[in-house]
């Protein structure tokens, strides 16, 4: 792994993703060993995910099939749950607080690719962190952009996509997602 290239990504700097396709070959290996474990095999999924993510709470849930980009920069807080097929690529760090439940279908995405079509093809990125607080609902299909912060008890209507931070206590949604109501 290159570790300043590593660096510059987890600081939101642009960076070339190419240099760090060991590890993310790494998290691909890791997926697919994940996916391929039979779903009673509890104790080895467990131990499989805490092995590659940055944190893993024991009661934490992740059902298959499952993909990232590292696993290394993901922490799960206890009681968290993500139901099938979600997708979290998480070239900066991905946070889910206590109690997070996740419908299926939820993608998480933190990289940030250039709007110029030149600087397209220059192959850089950079990142912006993605944050779910404690006891946050997203609903089937909900997507997450780069740098968004969803506050504390919050629920994401099902389908919507969130560009920017949600505040704690309300409901969101559409696309982009708005706040429909206070809880």
């Amino acid at each position: 792994m290159n570790r300043e290239t590593y660096q510059k990504m987890i600081a939101g700097e642009w960076y070339q993703p190419s240099e760090l396709a060991d590890l993310r070959l790494h998290a691909q290996t890791k997926c697919f060993e994940y996916n391929a474990l039979p779903p009673a095999a509890t104790a080895e999924r467990l131990a499989l995910l805490k092995s590659f993510f940055k944190a893993f709470a024991d009661d934490a849930v992740i059902e298959q099939p499952f993909h990232c980009d590292y696993g290394c920069n993901i922490s799960m807080g206890e009681g968290s749950f993500l139901n099938y097929n979600c997708v979290m690529l998480d070239c900066a760090p991905v946070t889910l607080g206590k109690h997070v439940l996740c419908g299926p279908g939820c993608s998480f995405l933190t990289a940030i690719h250039p709007t110029d079509p030149k600087a397209r093809f220059t192959n850089v990125e950079r990142t912006a962190p993605i944050t779910l607080k404690d006891n946050v609902w997203l609903g089937g299909n909900v997507t997450i952009l780069p740098g968004v912060t969803i506050g504390e008890n919050s629920v994401i209507g099902a389908g919507s996509v969130v560009t920017r931070d949600i505040p704690a206590n309300v409901i969101a949604v559409g696309n982009p997602a708005r706040v429909i109501k206070q809880l």
